[in-house]
């Protein structure tokens, strides 16, 4: 299959590389390591990261699984609709406890992705910590 170019007023690489870099450092993970391991060539990410091609909605899932993300949240940034078999449900307010909406909101209110991310799993470590106790 021949690959698929993109004019530069298509596609603007940056979000999407910035957010895969940040992901690499988070995880401490070379190119070629996070390539292989998402089951991608050995360039893979280092073409979306400096080349600018654009990755195919495969390519994107198979990242997103290996990092541990949403698949929507790369398919934006690489300029993609989001998929609606990826979109989270809505809380519904009415049926949340009252103690946990003040937290939930403050969540929303984090506008980068990766530090909500983070904040979400220390979160989960507390939790399951204190769950395991009990």
């Amino acid at each position: 299959m021949p690959r698929r170019t993109y004019k530069t007023e298509d596609y603007d690489p940056r979000p999407l590389a910035e957010f895969l870099e940040a992901l690499l450092a988070e995880r401490n993970e070379s190119y070629r390591e996070a390539s292989l391991r998402s089951g991608l060539d050995h360039q893979a990410l280092r073409r979306y990261t400096h080349e600018a091609q654009r990755p195919s909605r495969t390519s994107i899932m198979a990242m997103a699984d290996h990092f541990g993300v949403n698949p929507n949240e790369l398919m934006v940034l690489a300029g993609y609709k989001p998929m609606a078999i990826f979109e989270q449900a809505e809380v519904n307010p009415e049926t949340m406890p009252s103690d946990l909406r003040p937290l939930i909101e403050d969540f929303q209110r984090i506008a980068d992705p990766m530090l909500r991310r983070k904040l979400v799993e220390a979160m989960r470590l507390l939790l399951a910590g204190y769950l395991k106790n009990r």
